[in-house]
């Protein structure tokens, strides 16, 4: 556990406000879901909730089958970090940071297909192996939870209709999921 040397009192409604440079930091917006726990030594630990992490093997294997239909790279994020990955891409993205750009695309809130010789979105921060080829928010309860994302090396053939309908049948089957 990292010290910030930050202190902050509780007030008389029992709550402590984060600083700024934590929350930007954590990219914690407002309305962010937090989990609080205690350790053995009276210490509080908040840690940002993912509800996609609460579907981690579920969503590994669903990943592992679009990768049977497909045989491209599935993945599957939540907002900040990817959560499953098939073949190779596994141990290089499960548990990375996604890119500024991919965060972008799920902002943006619609199905993402890159077309052509387009600017290519990196999957994770600093890793130019693996780009989005089509990208599916994950929506839970009308917020953004995360994506469903089929990955291309550099030169290898672009997702397709069939990955781009995949794609959106798969994050609606785990937004439903989350919601359950």
């Amino acid at each position: 556990m990292k010290a910030t040397g930050i202190v902050r009192r509780i007030d008389d409604l029992g709550r402590v406000v984060i600083p700024k440079e934590i929350r930007r930091t954590m990219h914690l917006r407002e309305g962010a879901p937090l989990e609080i726990f205690t350790d053995k030594d009276g210490g509080l630990i908040f840690k940002k909730y993912s509800p996609i992490g609460e579907l981690s093997d579920f969503s590994s294997d669903l990943c592992e089958a679009m990768r049977k239909a497909t045989d491209a790279v599935a993945v599957v994020c939540d907002r900040d970090v990817v959560v499953a990955a098939t073949g190779g891409a596994k141990k290089e993205l499960t548990g990375k940071a996604v890119s500024a750009e991919l965060g972008d695309i799920m902002e943006g809130r619609a199905v993402y297909r890159r077309r052509g010789a387009g600017a290519a979105v990196p999957v994770c921060d600093g890793a130019d192996k693996y780009r989005v080829s089509v990208a599916a928010p994950i929506f839970c309860d009308g917020d953004i939870a995360g994506c469903m994302l089929f990955a291309a090396r550099p030169g290898e053939t672009e997702g397709g209709e069939m990955e781009y309908r995949l794609a959106q049948t798969a994050a609606q089957f785990l937004g439903r999921q989350m919601e359950s």
